[in-house]
């Protein structure tokens, strides 16, 4: 799978298709993944064509982990993005194949795994919700995990990395944004103080 560019890539979807379907047939922004045989592809664009499919299970000694990938989306997004009524009836039926498949049978606001993927990430280093172990886990605990690595990043030299995290009402950790808001906060209160010693200096 090659990604020819980043901006062509992230552009490569029609929002307005993917909450109507074959209501709205507009998919000129989905080249080159618009059409197969006549009929807009559901959900067309390459972001969607790229969709990841690498499988996880977890273990804890002989006894299998269970992995719920159901909530793992942004509840607004499937209740006001993803059509409760569109199908992916003819996603992944031509002749260049990308990630993975869809279920025809489930509609897109129940196909969580594609609403996570569809919610394109700003920085080239991401994280993207593939479920949850709904099992308490002990620290230092090992954790046998088998993988099926059918996502292809070597043509473009990406890589990728299982986490494992505690997640919160607040979600998971993530070291960035606690991080930009120090940085931003700071900011604010420096440029204030200059702001203020400027005016003390040269009242109006």
């Amino acid at each position: 799978m090659v990604i020819p560019n980043f901006a062509r890539y992230v552009k490569s979807r029609s929002d307005r298709q993917l909450l109507h379907g074959l209501k709205y047939n507009k998919t000129s922004t989905c080249k080159p993944e618009e059409s197969n045989n006549g009929l807009p592809i559901v959900p067309c664009g390459l972001i969607a064509w790229s969709l990841f499919n690498d499988t996880y299970t977890f273990a804890r000694g002989m006894v299998e982990l269970k992995v719920s990938r159901k909530n793992i989306a942004w509840k607004s997004d499937r209740n006001h993005k993803f059509g409760k009524h569109v199908y992916p009836f003819n996603f992944q039926n031509g002749t260049l194949i990308g990630g993975g498949k869809l279920d025809p049978s489930l509609s897109l606001s129940d196909q969580e795994d594609l609403i996570v993927w569809m919610r394109t990430a700003a920085l080239p280093s991401f994280r993207k919700l593939y479920g949850r172990i709904e099992e308490d886990l002990e620290a230092e605990e090992v954790i046998l995990v088998n993988l099926t690595n059918n996502y292809n990043t070597y043509s473009f030299g990406g890589k990728k990395t299982l986490v494992l995290s505690t997640s919160s009402w607040l979600g998971g950790k993530n070291d960035f944004l606690g991080i930009a808001y120090i940085a931003v906060g700071s900011s604010c209160i420096f440029i204030s103080f200059v702001f203020m010693l400027l005016h003390v200096k040269n009242p109006r």
